[in-house]
């Protein structure tokens, strides 16, 4: 293919100035985003450490809700019921005095359970803040700024990613097929990075223009519906609910709820007035008529699994949350999942079903029952969270966020190749003061980022309650500037690899802070999983760094 050569530098040069602003941020993002595809999981190995009360069969459910109502009425404000497919016929109890939407994010939580005899037996766990605290580095490509600003600017990020990519493409088309598979290995380290950078861009662009279009999406979905009801009518309030409260979703007790309240659709079956399940055995005649105003009693969770099963088969449940809302009253939602459909949140769909009846108000995220238009927004939701395909799938997100990540570092690392290279062929002898704060930023803050990361992930089994979020932001933010200053202080032609192996160190000992503590046990699979990680993920940043060591000045990208 031709393209006129004026052009094609254009592109080029359009690809690199943008990919350079984007990528310091992009970089953070990726690789805080492939950690953030087993969220769940590394949740519960970071919170591991804090004990939890025995399941309690269903059937003893209303029991204990009603002995719990009695003594606590403020925990029926927020309570969910988790089901666990390790204990089928038996539910986790857990209710939280938080605003509802914070539940599981962080926030104390009491799980409650029943004795042989019949006793509540309650124990207060603080979930650790690790998982949710790299999810919000994701989200906010690591800047520690107020959500809604972080937002915006990840959303701005995101457009001159896209920028990047397609101008990227367009550049590199002309040499399309000579290029695209000649991987140059030898001495000259720039032109190995730079054939390795192309060809992981090529291969990896679908998935990198589904991250751009859909960070977009996140990022402005306010004003767009704000724009949307001033120009259509119509409630933008539900519309803003449903769609922002998807990203950023994971982490919480089985899973996000997107679907929230909607004001401009009524809640069958609710009265402002209709406080939670208080005490006495819920009416089991009450079939799918509302109940009656002065007996507001929610059907016992069998009962709503079996009423949802008619209506929703194949939808496997993994949690009620139950919610009081103003002017809604008890508001309840199903998390679950069905493997023939993808979901609308990063583990879980989601059904609105009233509480009183068992009857489904609303099938908008919920898997294979939704309309076309609904279907459409979950296929592109569940595109970017990886939310289809099983565990296979995740690994490949894992693998494609850490090829990411490498893809913006080396892009980096490549202008700044080039501009030492004119600089040099122009008669200067040193680099120019751009050139060197470029290539000292772009090592602080990418190996600053992953080193941050890993320490923390060292310092979970010690800190109390696996890390508050306060404590993991201070370590994460502290171990980052330190990178960053040692990159300024050591200079461009010195940080790259005191700084690799620095990250490389931290990264491989991970597994070793864990094995030390006796933290989540070796058999865990997430824990091996989490060892294996980061001895391969160190093991490559020990051999960048020394290899670094060993290239003459002549052959080295920038070091």
């Amino acid at each position: 293919m031709k393209i006129r050569g004026d052009i094609v530098r254009t592109y080029r040069d359009a690809h690199s100035w943008v990919g350079i602003i984007a990528g310091l941020f992009l970089f953070v993002a990726f690789y805080a985003g492939a950690i953030t595809m087993f969220e769940q999981p590394l949740q519960e190995w970071a919170s591991s450490a804090t004990p939890r009360p025995a399941p309690t069969p269903l059937e003893r459910m209303p029991s204990l809700m009603e002995k719990l109502f009695s003594a606590h009425p403020e925990a029926a404000r927020n309570y969910s019921i988790a089901l666990p497919a390790a204990t089928p016929g038996q539910g986790e109890f857990s209710w939280s005095a938080a605003k509802p939407g914070a539940h599981g994010r962080g926030g104390p939580t009491t799980q409650v359970s029943l004795s042989e005899t019949g006793e509540l037996i309650m124990v207060q766990r603080h979930p650790s803040a690790v998982a949710h605290f790299v999810d919000e580095l994701h989200q906010q490509v690591g800047l520690p700024l107020p959500h809604m600003v972080s937002r915006y600017l990840m959303g701005t990020v995101a457009l001159l990613y896209a920028v990047a990519l397609i101008s990227g493409v367009i550049a590199f088309l002309p040499g399309l097929a000579k290029n695209l598979f000649a991987v140059r290995l030898g001495r000259n380290s720039k032109k190995m990075w730079l054939d390795m950078h192309n060809l992981l861009g090529v291969f990896s662009l679908p998935f990198h223009l589904i991250m751009a279009l859909t960070s977009v999406v996140f990022a402005f979905h306010e004003p767009i519906f704000v724009t949307q009801h001033f120009l259509l009518g119509g409630n933008h309030v539900s519309h803003h609910t449903q769609a922002g409260a998807g990203h950023g979703a994971r982490g919480q007790h089985g899973g996000a709820d997107p679907t929230g309240v909607h004001p401009g659709r009524p809640q069958a079956g609710s009265s402002d007035t209709a406080p939670a399940a208080q005490g006495g055995q819920p009416n089991l005649t009450q079939g799918d008529a509302s109940p009656e105003p002065a007996q507001p009693l929610p059907l016992p969770p069998q009962q709503i699994l079996a009423a949802l099963a008619r209506q929703a088969s194949g939808f496997v449940p993994d949690s009620l949350n139950y919610t009081q809302r103003p002017g809604a009253g008890l508001v309840l939602s199903v998390a679950g999942h069905d493997p023939r459909y993808s979901m609308r949140g990063p583990v879980s769909g989601f059904a609105e079903v009233n509480p009183y009846t068992g009857r489904v108000t609303s099938t908008d995220y919920l898997p294979g029952h939704q309309s076309t238009g609904f279907s459409i927004i979950t296929t592109f939701f569940a595109l970017h969270f990886g939310s289809f395909g099983g565990v296979a799938v995740r690994w490949g997100y894992v693998v494609l966020g850490l090829g990411g990540a490498f893809l913006f570092y080396t892009g980096n690392r490549l202008w700044v190749a080039s501009r030492q290279k004119q600089e040099r062929k122009s008669g200067r002898v040193e680099d120019t003061r751009g050139t060197r704060f470029l290539a000292c930023l772009t090592s602080g803050c990418a190996l600053g980022g992953v080193a941050g990361i890993s320490a923390v992930f060292c310092a979970v089994p010690f800190l109390p309650q696996g890390g508050t979020y306060s404590a993991v932001m201070q370590l994460y933010y502290a171990v980052f500037c330190v990178f960053v200053v040692a990159a300024f202080l050591l200079g461009s032609q010195r940080c790259d690899r005191v700084l690799l192996a620095g990250a490389g160190i931290l990264t491989a000992l991970v597994p070793v802070s864990v094995s030390l503590a006796g933290h989540g046990g070796w058999l865990s699979p997430v824990t091996q999983a989490i060892g294996l990680t980061s001895v391969l993920v160190g093991v490559f940043l020990l051999v960048c760094a020394f290899r670094k060591v060993r290239l003459p000045p002549q052959g080295r990208v920038s070091a």
